[in-house]
């Protein structure tokens, strides 16, 4: 893939759309990584009194994984220049059935990105991502917004 520059994207230009599988795993790996034990993360029953349907993925694993497609059609994390997003809903990652195997467990984000503005004189570009995931009853929604990433073409 040739790396994108001021001349090669436009306003409303594709850079992608991604699905990531997350499992409840996956959640301890990054529990492990960023020091964040908080229960609501990884124990169905804590999660569930403190009133959220079940465990959710930690925010911050949501909005780095989101990101992950604006690094791969760049190139190089490092034309990155700033990346902000608001969070609007959890991510609530199902465990595993009993009867089923590991792999039926967990939940799925969509992640697509769209050119949002080009600045030539500057060389950047800003890309608006979509990102969803199913919630406890398996309808898709939103759950990062404004989710926006300026890079350097």
């Amino acid at each position: 893939m040739q790396t994108p520059n001021a001349a090669s994207v436009e306003k409303g230009q594709s850079v992608g759309r991604r699905e990531i599988q997350v499992s409840r795993a996956d959640l301890v790996a990054y529990a492990g990584a960023s020091g964040d034990f908080n229960p609501i993360h990884w124990n169905e029953r804590f999660a569930r009194a403190v009133g959220l349907p079940g465990v959710i993925a930690h925010g911050m694993f949501t909005m780095g994984t989101a990101v992950q497609l604006v690094t791969d059609w760049v190139g190089d994390p490092g034309r990155i220049l700033d990346y902000q997003t608001r969070f609007t809903k959890p991510v609530p990652v199902p465990d595993a059935q009993a009867d089923a195997s590991p792999a039926s467990g967990g939940t799925t984000i969509t992640v697509e990105g769209k050119i949002g503005a080009v600045d030539e004189e500057k060389g950047t570009a800003r890309v608006d991502l979509t990102v969803s995931a199913p919630d406890e009853d398996g309808k898709e929604q939103k759950v990062l917004v404004k989710a926006q990433a300026l890079v350097r073409l």
